[in-house]
């Protein structure tokens, strides 16, 4: 049913582009119809699959690297007060500086390659993951710690069977949230420098004036993007309803 409701988001999504090239009469150079578009990107799929896989592969090692460095500051923080009290204020402070002007710096420092792209990913998702593990593991149900003490459960185990799974849920929220944020940070890192991948075939197509294949490379990069998430999300439903308590 979520496939049909999906496919019909779809295709009223489309309809609504195509009545609104119909009643504006807008130039095709600015808002292309959705069949130019679909006949451009079957034209150039084998290029709009070379720098997908590049954007793709930015956006995988970006998330995996971001995710485990989120998990592993958020148990850090949970640990240690001392370490609470320094690492936070740098983590807010790395939140609060806008993403766009970090990317050019860390294209300097790293290069046109795909390891500023990485770079960008990591700084987007690193802060959602933390903060969401981070409260999942400091909200855990003081029924569950009182029993635990009660039974004489060391610190470690009440951290790895009871803090961690009672954080599942907050932690796939983060995921989630990361995996719609990661291609954010790989793109604007292509649109800063790069050579490839799908934000420099848009910044390229928009150059010569083909807004067809700049949209078809906006429509890969979406479509991405959700396979990204339904995929994570997919993830965490199995994993949570593998921790799920018994009845």
């Amino acid at each position: 049913m979520r496939v049909v409701h999906g496919l019909l988001a779809i295709g009223l999504a489309l309809a609504i582009w195509q009545l609104i090239v119909i009643l504006t009469s807008v130039p095709s150079f600015i808002l292309p119809p959705p069949l130019t578009v679909m006949k451009t990107w079957f034209e150039s799929r084998v290029l709009i699959a070379e720098h997908s896989l590049a954007t793709g592969t930015a956006i995988l090692l970006g998330l995996t690297i971001g995710v485990l460095l989120g998990v592993s500051t958020a148990l850090l923080l949970a640990a240690s007060k001392t370490i609470r009290l320094m690492v936070r204020p740098m983590l807010v402070f790395t939140q609060a500086l806008p993403v766009f002007a970090l990317a050019p710096i860390l294209t300097l420092w790293l290069g046109f390659g795909i390891g500023s792209k990485v770079a960008m990913a990591v700084l987007i998702i690193y802060f959602p993951v933390t903060s969401a593990f981070f409260d999942g593991l400091v909200r855990t149900p003081p029924a569950y710690l009182d029993l635990a003490s009660t039974m004489g459960a060391s610190r470690q185990a009440v951290l790895w069977q009871i803090k961690i799974p009672a954080a599942l849920p907050a932690l796939g929220s983060g995921l989630r949230l990361a995996a719609v944020s990661a291609p954010i940070g790989a793109v604007i890192g292509e649109w800063v420098g790069a050579s490839q991948g799908l934000g420099y075939l848009m910044l390229l197509a928009n150059g010569r004036a083909k807004t067809d294949l700049m949209f078809a490379a906006l429509l890969t990069l979406g479509v991405l993007s959700v396979t990204l998430y339904l995929l994570i999300n997919w993830l965490v439903l199995t994993v949570l309803h593998h921790h799920a308590p018994a009845d």
